[in-house]
């Protein structure tokens, strides 16, 4: 795999040369930081089976002896955790035979069904409902205002009330996520970090992903927020979302850090199912399998993955036949299957704290950015 030089930028004018055909990229990025979008950024794009951008702006904080975010910086990628962890575990048993996808749950986990009152729809939501966001489940809800332990969290979520038929509603789900998390283990007979590490992260290379960061890591990953109403202290190395850190920093829904490097090997593993020089993880037919939409009508949802909607954060030359996810961290990946190309952006913009939404104006700029500079870019 050829990867171009990288280094870490201040401005758009340190720039450097080889990059000079992504200066609207840069000015996007430089723009959000100026307006306190987030106060740094790590970013990469591959295309044609090349990395032809890896580069960083800003600063872990707004402070002004803050350090530098670099191209090799680790970012909480929170749920982009779901892909390239847990739907790509999902991908892989599939492809060996090892998971139907119109498994019901309560095979896997029999406290979904038992002694509930709603067993009879219980029984119905499968692991493709999860995968698909249509499973009945609600959206969010704040377990770790009410239980403290693992045990507990998982005990909450299998007992919640199923708030539609399956199949009917999609609403982007966590506690579907966190029981895909699950499900997937007792497949498995082991622990989903540990999976994904042997099965995912170490043959594709990606030696900066990981759960839960060493602490001697900790200081080297830009902070992530201010907690004023669970932990009390600066989250700096640690999961942000407050479910994953009830559940020790790894659940199916988020937990796992990474870097733009190996956010684009992962992307390229996706990209490569006809052979490149990227890693071949997932075959053409598992890829299109798990991109392809999963209804109800009007849902962008895939298996595991998003897809361009309107008003998209992918922007607007991200072909239908691309597959994505965000991170509530202010993270992106977008992969085009069509134009063999990925775009990464991890930014930490929950600093200090959540009130900013300004990440949705900048994530379709940048990728709209990054597709008009490859479409007239000059070969490197």
């Amino acid at each position: 795999m050829d990867v171009i030089r990288t280094e870490s930028h201040s401005s758009v004018a340190d720039m450097p040369d080889e990059f000079s055909h992504f200066e609207t990229v840069y000015k996007v990025l430089r723009d959000a930081i100026n307006a306190h979008a987030f106060p740094g950024c790590a970013f990469g794009v591959l295309a044609d089976g090349q990395i032809v951008l890896n580069d960083a702006l800003g600063c872990f904080t707004y402070e002004e002896d803050a350090p530098s975010v670099e191209s090799h910086t680790v970012f909480d990628v929170a749920s982009i955790t779901k892909v390239a962890s847990t739907t790509a575990i999902a991908m892989l048993l599939h492809q060996r035979g090892q998971l139907d996808l119109d498994t019901p749950l309560g095979d896997l986990l029999p406290g979904f069904v038992v002694g509930r009152d709603s067993a009879r729809l219980a029984r119905q939501v499968t692991i493709r409902h999860l995968l698909a966001h249509n499973s009945g489940l609600p959206g969010y809800v704040e377990f770790f205002r009410s239980v403290s332990t693992p045990a507990d969290l998982y005990r909450a979520c299998l007992e919640l009330p199923l708030e539609t038929v399956p199949g009917e509603r999609a609403e982007y789900s966590d506690p579907g996520f966190i029981l895909l998390g699950k499900a997937l283990e007792v497949l498995t007979r082991e622990e989903l970090p540990e999976f994904a590490r042997k099965e995912i992260f170490q043959p594709l290379g990606m030696t900066a992903t990981r759960f839960s960061p060493a602490s001697e890591q900790k200081p080297l990953i830009p902070p992530t927020e201010i907690d004023n109403q669970l932990r009390h202290r600066r989250i700096q190395g640690e999961v942000q979302d407050e479910n994953a850190y009830i559940l020790h920093g790894a659940a199916g829904h988020a937990g796992l850090f990474s870097n733009v490097a190996d956010l684009l090997k992962f992307a390229g593993a996706i990209l490569s199912s006809g052979g490149d020089s990227f890693q071949i993880l997932f075959s053409s037919n598992t890829v299109e399998t798990f991109a392809e939409r999963q209804g109800p009508a009007g849902s962008s949802r895939a298996l595991g993955w998003d897809t361009p909607s309107q008003e998209s954060s992918a922007g607007q030359y991200f072909s239908p036949h691309s597959i994505g996810h965000l991170g509530f961290s202010g993270c992106s990946l977008w992969i085009d299957l069509d134009a063999s190309v990925a775009a990464v952006l991890l930014t930490n913009r929950t600093w200090p704290d959540r009130q900013s939404q300004l990440i949705r104006e900048v994530r379709p700029s940048f990728h709209d950015a990054v597709r008009v500079a490859l479409s007239g870019r000059q070969p490197l």
